[in-house]
């Protein structure tokens, strides 16, 4: 019985993983070998590598027509493996932004960013571990230099222009009221101070020519004091713009807002016209400071 046996059977192992059976193996010893090189095949920056489930075996005759199919069962448990990697994460402000298969690398773009801009911004920039079982999401160190170089220049110009921004509020700024709009664009045709025959003293505000009914903005937010007519300011439009600033806008042909108004900077208020002591179509603009006129080239037209 058993010569029988023998010749119709083959004596081989069954593997099972989570209880299923994937195939058979002629050679335990040499399969497990095979598994173990799964689990320990060298790979950069790798730190472990796991198979979600152990294969397990019964020996078992079977009929010599079945195969034995250790490849496939290889490639099985490979498709189940998870490698764990440390890698390194390059982060700016707080926020990763390259990740790195060695730490040498991380810190060369780290050192290479800081002495690049150290001299013209802040930076926030380190190395953080990352334990990952993705290495699809590491770069090369010339991909991460490029990348975080071209956000840190990109960084640079929004603080530069936010500097310039600031320098521009302080510009027209004055007692905390920043004049942040030009009520109109045209020729400065008299400013501030001169002395000319059409009035009696000297200048109190600035002239800018422009066309009939070009409309005139507000300067800063405010509440009207007075909207009407004003001997030689004609049409005059007065603003208490707080802190003891006022702006005017006069020889307006026409007004757009009341006395007791809030208005805001850019709002339409009047149009141009060549109302009151006038020789021509014009915005007459003043500001004033507790009732006292400044020149306003000091804060706009510039």
């Amino acid at each position: 019985m058993l010569i029988i046996i023998l010749f119709k059977f083959n004596l081989v192992c069954e593997v099972t993983i989570n209880g299923q059976s994937v195939g058979y193996i002629a050679d335990k010893e040499a399969f497990e070998a095979k598994v173990n090189e799964i689990i320990n095949k060298e790979e950069e920056a790798k730190l472990f590598t796991t198979i979600e489930y152990m294969p397990e075996y019964q020996l078992k005759f079977v009929d010599k027509t079945e195969q034995t199919n250790e490849e496939v069962i290889l490639a099985k448990l490979e498709d189940s493996s998870e490698t764990t990697y440390q890698l390194y994460a390059v982060t700016l402000d707080g926020e990763e932004k390259a990740v790195l298969s060695s730490l040498e690398e991380a810190e060369k773009i780290v050192d290479e960013m800081t002495e690049k801009y150290e001299d013209d911004i802040e930076l926030d920039i380190g190395i953080t571990d990352k334990i990952t079982t993705d290495k699809e999401e590491e770069n090369t160190v010339k991909v991460a230099t490029a990348s975080i170089d071209d956000e840190i220049e990109e960084k640079k110009e929004e603080i530069e222009a936010e500097i310039e921004k600031q320098k521009e509020i302080e510009s027209h700024t004055v007692r905390g009221v920043y004049l942040e709009v030009t009520p109109v664009s045209g020729t400065i045709t008299s400013r501030f101070g001169n002395r000319e025959s059409i009035r009696s003293s000297s200048h109190t505000g600035l002239d800018i020519a422009a066309p009939y009914g070009t409309p005139i903005k507000a300067a800063a937010d405010g509440t009207v004091t007075f909207a009407g007519y004003s001997g030689g300011y004609g049409y005059v439009v007065k603003v208490n713009n707080g802190n003891g600033v006022e702006t005017y806008y006069a020889h307006c042909s026409r007004l757009y807002v009341s006395t007791g108004e809030t208005i805001e900077a850019g709002e339409t208020i009047a149009a141009v016209g060549s109302t009151g002591n006038s020789t021509g179509n014009h915005l007459h603009f003043e500001v004033r400071i507790n009732g006292n006129e400044v020149n306003p080239q000091n804060y706009l037209y510039n």
